[in-house]
């Protein structure tokens, strides 16, 4: 195809536009962002390629024959918050049940989320640890949380997946106090707050090596299988919050034909990131994937300055994509098929792979105007949906609650038959 001899040609063009609005923001902190994406243009694709270096475990990784399965796992499915026993033997025994009624219901994949609001279920050099844990942002539960989410997957052959929010510090005043030892509280100039919470500034390049810093660590201490990033990018009602990075990058690159409006420009800033990631991931091991769980309208994802189409047909951006197409399959806004063949008939990249986020918890309700409550078997429609789709190879399921609740057991056994 023609798109196809274009787009790596494209992708060398987008990410110099990238270094320059990166070169407009950087500050005395340090150049290691730019000297990321420079080395991406110049090498191209050399980390898929190149399965000879031995610091990277290996050969690259082939492609898993096998169908997706997976479950998120929510930081609220997660919370010790209000228990009134917070022990590490209970934190153990609360995930062991999640993997043993995941793993029995035909699941191959938990997605954790353990980075919910700046903060870690995890020891951290940069985060402090999640107020689900004990009740307050920053207090030591006297166990990792993550270490034993780690070995009970690999206990029970199941896959894991961390599944991280980069830039949200707090939502709708959740937590309902930063710690002292927070990144934004340290540094607010690596934020800013909007009407819907805070926010790390994706323009801030303290914000991204931050973030970058946080990866790093788990995938070197961490036998994660994946790292996943989900819908939050630049929140909806971001306003004009960043005008003064913005400003800032006109005043140096100019505010001519050179420079990007401030959409582009947007999205530049999160596609560095994204980019930069990835490399992190992948010079560091080929055995760890990097996906995006995006919203399910595909459109919608500009809203955001998320640029889906663009990670998805060029190398070096993401190993898989997993949109949440929550839409039942009579959803009179767009159907879950509608949906389903937008993302079907982006051109993807040879190494990424198109998974399906499906919505648990929709089932039995009465969301999508009624129509969930039209049949019991919805769900499993839309895997079959799924397994006959040339391009996708597996699901999602949010979330874990969904295998418990009573308004969707008909839905929920009716798709696990089909799973066993």
């Amino acid at each position: 195809m023609i798109v196809k001899k274009i787009l790596p040609m494209c992708c060398v063009i987008i990410l110099l536009t990238v270094v320059i609005a990166l070169t407009a923001q950087k500050n005395q902190t340090g150049n290691v962002l730019e000297t990321a994406v420079i080395s991406e243009i110049t090498q191209q694709t050399d980390v898929q390629e190149n399965s000879d270096k031995s610091d990277l475990g290996g050969d690259v990784t082939t492609e898993n024959t096998s169908e997706m399965r997976g479950v998120w796992i929510s930081y609220l499915e997660l919370s010790m918050e209000n228990e009134s026993d917070k022990s590490e033997k209970a934190f153990t025994e609360k995930f062991n049940t999640i993997a043993i009624c995941c793993k029995e219901n035909g699941f191959n994949t938990l997605v954790v989320q353990i980075r919910p609001f700046c903060d870690a279920l995890y020891k951290s050099e940069y985060f402090p640890y999640s107020h689900i844990l004990t009740g307050t942002q920053g207090k030591n539960p006297e166990y990792d949380p993550l270490e034993i989410m780690c070995n009970i997957c690999k206990e029970n052959d199941l896959q894991i997946h961390a599944w991280i929010n980069p830039y949200r510090v707090s939502s709708a005043k959740t937590p309902a106090k930063l710690s002292n030892d927070n990144p934004y509280v340290k540094n607010k100039s690596m934020g800013f707050e909007t009407e819907s919470g805070i926010f790390l500034n994706p323009a801030n390049t303290d914000a991204q090596e931050l973030i970058i810093n946080g990866i790093t660590e788990i995938i070197k201490n961490y036998d994660v299988d994946a790292i996943q990033f989900d819908d939050y990018f630049y929140p909806p009602d971001m306003g004009n919050q960043d005008k003064e990075s913005y400003q800032e990058y006109l005043n140096n690159i100019g505010s001519d034909n050179n420079s990007m409006d401030i959409e582009n420009w947007r999205k530049a800033n999160v596609s560095l990131l994204i980019c930069n990631i990835y490399r992190t991931i992948h010079n560091t091991s080929n055995k760890i994937e990097f996906g995006i769980s995006p919203q399910g309208n595909i459109y919608n994802n500009d809203k955001l300055y998320a640029d889906v189409k663009l990670w998805c047909s060029c190398k070096g951006y993401i190993d898989y994509i997993c949109p949440q197409i929550y839409f039942s399959l009579e959803n009179p806004a767009l159907t879950f098929e509608n949906s389903l063949e937008s993302w079907s008939n982006l051109d993807y990249a040879d190494n990424v792979k198109l998974y399906i986020g499906l919505a648990g918890y929709k089932a039995g309700t009465d969301n999508d105007s009624n129509t969930w409550k039209n049949s019991d078997d919805i769900l499993s429609q839309e895997y079959e949906i799924i397994k006959n789709n040339q391009i996708a190879n597996g699901f999602m399921l949010y979330s874990y609650n969904s295998l418990t609740a009573e308004t969707s057991s008909s839905e929920i056994s009716n798709l696990t038959k089909k799973l066993n």
